[in-house]
Parts: C-alpha cells; sequence; structure tokens
C-alpha cells in the first residue's frame, strides 16, 4: 500500500510537461501503428471505382474458398505435427530425441517460399527424386508411372504446414512441460494405456496452447504470398496483388484486404474463446517434473522416425537444395545485385527493429508511468498489425503515403525552386514502416514481458533520489532488461529479412532485398542464381533459432 501511495504522489509531483511528452509520444506511436489498417478500411468504402460487385459475383468466391482450404490443411497439418512430436519429445526417451528436440525448431529459420521453391526442384518431373526413380525402374516418359502433381494446393499445404508446425510444437511442449509428472502416473495407475494418457490428459491440459500455435501458423497462412504465387494457388493475398498491380484498382484491393482482415479477426476471436472455455489450473505446490519413458526397438525407430520426418521437410530438404545448387555454381556468389540485396536487407531490416524497439520501448513505459492518463486498450489494439499480411499493410501505407509525397515534393519546389523527388515511397523509408507497423506486436510483447519481470519499488526509489520519468527508464529498467531488449531486436530483424508481399509492394524501383531477390530468380526458374540469397536469408534464421534453444537450456 506504501508503495502505490508513494507512487502516487512521485506522480502528482511530476505530472506536467514530462507526463504530457510521453502520453504525447505514445499516442502518435499508436497512431503510426494503427494508420495503415484505417487507410484500408477507409480506401475499401470510399473506392475511386466500385467494384464490389464484380469481385463478389467473379472471384473473391474462389479466393476465399481458396483460403480457407489451405487454412483448414494448414491448420489440421501443424496440429497434428506439432503436438505429436511434443508429445513425444517430453515424454519418452528414443533415439535421437535430445538432438531433435531442438532441431525441430529449425524449420523457424527456413521463409516458406524457400521450402515451396526446394520442394518443386527436388520432385518435379526434371528434379532429382523423379530422375531417381526413372532411372532405377527404367521409365523414360510420365505416362510409364504415377506420381502426385507437385504444383498444387497440397503440396502448398504440405509446404505450408512444414514451415508453421514449430509454433504448435514450441507452445504445446511448453504446455507439457508446465504439468505435473503426478497426474500423468495417476491416469497410468488407473490403468490408461500410453493412448489413453495422451487423450484424456496430456491433449486436454495442452489445448489452450494447440490453439495458440494453430492461430498464429494460420495467421502466416492467410499472409503468405511466395508459397501461393509458386504453387499457383489464388488466395485473398495473390488477389490483392492482382487487382491492385494488374488492373490498378486500389479500392478493389481494399476491399479484399478487408475479407482478409475480416478473417483473421474472426480467428483471433475463436482462438480467445476457445482458451476462455478452456481453464486449467496447476497445483500450488511443487510440481514434479515428468518422467520420460525409454522407447526401445521398433516404437522407438518409429518415434524417430515421426519426428525426424517434419524436421527433414521442413529444414534438410531446402538446405541441401539450396547448397546443392550454391556448389554446383560458385560463381553466383559473385552475382551482380547480391552484395547490394545484402546491404538492403540489412539497412531495411536492422533499421525497422531498432525503431520498432525503440517505439514498444516508449509505448509499454509510457503506459506504465501515466497510470491512468492512457487508455489500456491501445496495447492490444497496437498488436493488430502482426495479424495483417504484409500485403494489407502495404496497400494502407503506399496510398497515403503516395499522396503526402507529391505533396511534400510540391512544397519543396514551391520554397527552394528544387524537385526532392519522392522522399518516402521513393526511398526504403516506406518498407522500413512497414516493417515497424507488421512486427510492432512481436516487440511490444517481449518489452511488456520484460517490464513486468522488474520488481516496482525499484523505479519508486529512483523516483524518490530525484530521476526523471527517461532517466529511470534509462538507469533502472534498460539495463535489467538488456536480454529481452536483445531478443526482440533479433526477431524484428529476422522477420523483416525474411518478409516478401510488403517488400514486394513498397520497394522503389531497382530496389531488391535478398527475400525479392530470391523471389525474382525463382519465377523465373532461375534457382541456381537464386541460391545464394535464400542460404543467407536462412543463415540469419538460423542465427535467431540457434539462440533460441540456447536460452532454453539455461
Amino acid at each position: 500500500m506504501r508503495g502505490v501511495m508513494t507512487e502516487q504522489k512521485t506522480q502528482t509531483r511530476r505530472p506536467g510537461r514530462g507526463a504530457d511528452f510521453w502520453t504525447l509520444g505514445a499516442a502518435v506511436i499508436a497512431a503510426v501503428v494503427l494508420a495503415p489498417l484505417l487507410s484500408v478500411l477507409w480506401i475499401a468504402f470510399h473506392p475511386t471505382e466500385n467494384i464490389w460487385p464484380h469481385l463478389l459475383s467473379t472471384v473473391l468466391p474462389r479466393y476465399l474458398r481458396s483460403t480457407l482450404e489451405l487454412m483448414l490443411g494448414v491448420g489440421v497439418l501443424t496440429a497434428v505435427i506439432g503436438t505429436v512430436t511434443a508429445w513425444l519429445i517430453t515424454m519418452y526417451r528414443f533415439p535421437g530425441a535430445r538432438l531433435l528436440e531442438h532441431a525441430l525448431l529449425f524449420p523457424l529459420a527456413i521463409p516458406a517460399y524457400v521450402g515451396a521453391y526446394a520442394l518443386v526442384d527436388f520432385f518435379d518431373f526434371s528434379g532429382a527424386f523423379q530422375v531417381a526413380l526413372r532411372g532405377a525402374f527404367g521409365w523414360r516418359s510420365p505416362a510409364e508411372y504415377w506420381f502426385p502433381e507437385v504444383r498444387s494446393q497440397g503440396a502448398a499445404v504440405l509446404v505450408l504446414a512444414s514451415a508453421f508446425y514449430p509454433y504448435v510444437y514450441l507452445l504445446t511442449r511448453a504446455a507439457f512441460r508446465e504439468q505435473s509428472g503426478g497426474s500423468y502416473e495417476v491416469a497410468r495407475a488407473l490403468g490408461a494405456g500410453p493412448w489413453g494418457v495422451f487423450f484424456r490428459v496430456g491433449l486436454p491440459l495442452a489445448r489452450p496452447a494447440i490453439a495458440a500455435g494453430v492461430s498464429l501458423a494460420l495467421m502466416e497462412t492467410v499472409a503468405d504470398y511466395g508459397t501461393t504465387t509458386h504453387f499457383g494457388v489464388q488466395t485473398l493475398t495473390t488477389g490483392i496483388f492482382t487487382t491492385w498491380l494488374t488492373t490498378g484498382n486500389a479500392g478493389g484491393a481494399a476491399q479484399i484486404s478487408g475479407v482478409a482482415m475480416a478473417l483473421i479477426v474472426a480467428l483471433l476471436l475463436v482462438e480467445r474463446a476457445g482458451r476462455r472455455s478452456a481453464r486449467f489450473h496447476g497445483s500450488a505446490r511443487q510440481a514434479r517434473p515428468v518422467e520420460r519413458q525409454r522407447l526401445r526397438g521398433w516404437r522407438g525407430g518409429l518415434a524417430l522416425l515421426v519426428c525426424a520426418l517434419p524436421f527433414a521437410l521442413g529444414f534438410v530438404l531446402p538446405v541441401a537444395v539450396m547448397a546443392g545448387h550454391a556448389l554446383v555454381r560458385p560463381s553466383s556468389w559473385l552475382a551482380p545485385g547480391l552484395m547490394a540485396a545484402l546491404g538492403n536487407t540489412l539497412l531495411t531490416a536492422g533499421g525497422a527493429a531498432l525503431l520498432t524497439v525503440g517505439a514498444a520501448l516508449f509505448l509499454v513505459y509510457a503506459l506504465r508511468m501515466t497510470g491512468r492518463g492512457l487508455p489500456r486498450w491501445i496495447l492490444p489494439v497496437t498488436a493488430l498489425g502482426y495479424a495483417a499480411p504484409g500485403a494489407v499493410l502495404a496497400l494502407g501505407l503506399l496510398v497515403p503515403l503516395a499522396g503526402l509525397d507529391h505533396r511534400l515534393a510540391d512544397a519543396v519546389l514551391a520554397l527552394t525552386g528544387h524537385d526532392p523527388g519522392l522522399l518516402l515511397t521513393g526511398t526504403a523509408a516506406a518498407i522500413v514502416l512497414a516493417y515497424l507497423v507488421r512486427f510492432f506486436g512481436v516487440a511490444q510483447g517481449a518489452v511488456e514481458s520484460a517490464f513486468g519481470r522488474i520488481s516496482p519499488n525499484l523505479p519508486l526509489a529512483a523516483r524518490s533520489l530525484g530521476r526523471g520519468a527517461g532517466g529511470v527508464l534509462r538507469e533502472i529498467y534498460l539495463p535489467m532488461m538488456r536480454g529481452s531488449v536483445a531478443t526482440a531486436l533479433l526477431v524484428v530483424f529476422v522477420e523483416g529479412v525474411k518478409e516478401l508481399p510488403a517488400t514486394l509492394l513498397l520497394r522503389p524501383f531497382n530496389f531488391n532485398t535478398l527475400a525479392t531477390r530470391v523471389q525474382e530468380l525463382a519465377s523465373l526458374e532461375q534457382l541456381g542464381d537464386a541460391a545464394p540469397a535464400a542460404l543467407l536469408v536462412m543463415a540469419v534464421g538460423l542465427v535467431a533459432v540457434a539462440l533460441m534453444a540456447r536460452s532454453e537450456l539455461r
């Protein structure tokens, strides 16, 4: 109680200019993050040419149906793969289990579109797998044998599930580990076999974690562009590209974006409702850790196979295919444009990471410091950017930024007689802003969690010794939050390196990042030239995943 009174007295002594500064800054950050989403809604409801009836009667049902089918397939596969592998790794000991425990996270380092290029290259008619089949059995033409169609919606589901199942695996494994081993032992004592323990105890307890992981995978599925385009699947995101870039109708693209956003919001509401209806509480006493049972013989081999298959498809195959192309054509590492793409990637992703984490620090700290001076709904609303596909954010940014750019250029020209060109849309600034909006929720979650782990007595003591709000943040919070801030910087940087749709739509002329270079060359069937850029993207992601796995070992 005394701490609360002290905080109130401190705030009443120091409101004024400091509180106004933090409140105003937080409001500006929230406005910047929310502006693209509001812009999309404005453009959708005020189009220059309303083609909504045409979309509704022609392409929109196909886009929506394909998206829902893709979501259903990816949702089921990620739930099954992530849950089963998490259960096996948590509950059993078998050959390779310790290695696979962390290796199953590695597909997070692989962009889904790189996995798509690798799958088609390896399994297509001219790929290594079918060539080996024909050589082994003496077949000479496709008419002599049957092979599943590689460029299909089913293959897209497989690639996306292989890329996104780690979301489910990571959260579900944590849920299984947090449960007391006693609950499983009681179930076995009551006669439940391995399947009974899983379905009656493990699965119900992990259901909220599974739902959260699947919802993340589905949001990434809706946002995907590179994979669906490569497999020829027409989704809402590909429809945004087609309507905007091919027909030049921004209003129609915004209306399709509105449908995609409605789908995402519905998904989030369903996921939260599911978590509210499934509440499980552990014992207040110290929980006994789960004791792994050893699997021997064919059971251990089967568990190894089940866990190794998603790892092989989601990580080994893309890395092997790209590394093979890079080794066959070492000159591709000296190809013109590769180093420029690397520099552009470091510039945009690095700048976005610094701005995003800095803005998240400012906003979360301002909300904690000003008390009721800022409404609490700001934090969850500003996290919506992560749920928005990159194509939606690009549309919400490019149209208003283009108008602002022209007004700025006209004003500078009138004042100085010099035309500065397009300062925002003509540079990488628009890309950095898109990354900030897209990944603000990621940085905000890490920063808010870090603030919550620090005792409020420390900043109160600093304020009583005369430190201002900025001094408390700089001298108390930041030194204690270095690890969380560094993690947030790393995650936002890696996500920026992999981001494709927003970068494709917002990049200036003749401006490539590693992601857009991979997409451009792979779409022209020049996978050998695309391999070095793909390997660089994967290397950056792998460093982040390795650091994540290392932190779990501590």
